[in-house]
């Protein structure tokens, strides 16, 4: 297995990157390609003393796709880019994956442009693991599609469960729509028209809604909702996982000579806790839809980051994700139907 890695994407390009790689290198049987300028790719191998890694390799390219760019804009005029030409070489077949810190909407209109999305998949969606209690929550769209229609949510739904199936090893995950009450007719007219749509679906365990304080308990394996929901779900996991750890270690440093001495006899469970909420832990979302795999990881992604989205990226590929997307989708006689949207 073959994964292209934009070495240049990210707020810590291309050290960070360059240095997760050399980690996932170590850590997994794939081969990487680091898609960059060579001389800085090059020197940052030096630096880790990692220049004769066998599995790593280098493609160089003369252009970087800045976060502040327009996405279309930018893909259509630096073709030379590490990101385009990243996702160029899974297009040709020469990659099995890309995997990028660059900014996301450039990633998401790359993969669209060069690598397509399935048939029958009108648009992608960016599928981002949370932590719940016993394991992990599937959450998609968190930003891909800020304008969800109903058609869109469905296909959210089964290439969701898919994923969770084949990649996570979850049996028959269960499927729950984000509303803001478990009722069937709660919510707004787009969630009420989709709710039925799911209920028909016989290739998804659907559960019926799903409000937000069930996201972290693990009531759903899945849970789907309009991107720009999902993005604002996201950010505010995110920044609540930070702010609980930064008040536990306040309270700790201010607690006195019993608050530390406590802290030390339950410190193995605080760094356990810690690593739960870790979102370097569970490296990047995957783009679902495209046909190839695309993983898409956070602007400001460390070496840990990057590791693990190589492996999330490793996964992929071995779960056969993309194919069984497109038979499921094939399958699913109500996606092939017109239905009616708003």
């Amino acid at each position: 297995m073959k994964l292209a890695v934009d070495a240049m994407g990210g707020d810590y390009a291309p050290k960070q990157i360059v240095m997760g790689a050399i980690e996932a290198a170590k850590q997994y049987d794939c081969e990487i390609v680091l898609v960059g300028d060579q001389e800085q790719i090059e020197a940052e191998l030096r630096a880790n003393d990692a220049q004769n890694i066998k599995n790593i390799s280098i493609h160089h390219t003369t252009q970087v796709i800045e976060m502040g760019e327009h996405p279309v804009d930018a893909i259509r005029k630096k073709k030379d880019s590490s990101l385009v030409v990243a996702t160029r070489l899974v297009k040709s077949g020469e990659c099995d994956g890309v995997v990028s810190a660059g900014s996301t909407g450039a990633a998401t209109a790359a993969a669209k442009l060069l690598l397509r999305t399935i048939k029958g998949v009108d648009r992608p969606s960016i599928a981002t693991p949370l932590p719940t209690s016993d394991g992990l929550v599937l959450l998609l769209d968190s930003g891909a599609i800020v304008d969800s229609k109903p058609r869109d949510l469905t296909e959210m739904a089964l290439m969701g469960s898919i994923y969770s199936q084949y990649v996570y090893g979850i049996k028959n995950p269960k499927v729950g729509l984000l509303n803001v009450g478990e009722e069937e007719t709660k919510g707004n007219k787009k969630v009420q028209t989709t709710y039925p749509m799911l209920k028909s679906m016989d290739s998804i365990n659907f559960i019926g809604n799903v409000e937000g304080r069930d996201i972290p308990t693990g009531m759903a394996d899945v849970v789907i909702c309009d991107g720009f929901v999902g993005n604002i779900v996201l950010k505010f996991a995110e920044g609540l996982a930070v702010t609980l750890l930064d008040l536990i270690k306040d309270a700790i440093k201010n607690g006195g000579v019993l608050a530390r001495l406590g802290a030390f006899l339950v410190m193995p469970a605080l760094k356990k806790l810690g690593k739960r909420l870790d979102v370097t832990e569970y490296g990047g979302a995957p783009l679902l839809g495209v046909n190839g795999c695309c993983i898409i990881c956070h602007g400001s992604s460390t070496a840990k980051s990057i590791c693990s989205a190589i492996n999330v990226a490793n996964e992929y590929v071995k779960g056969d994700v993309v194919e069984r997307i497109r038979d499921s989708i094939e399958k699913e006689e109500m996606l092939k139907n017109d239905s009616e949207t708003i």
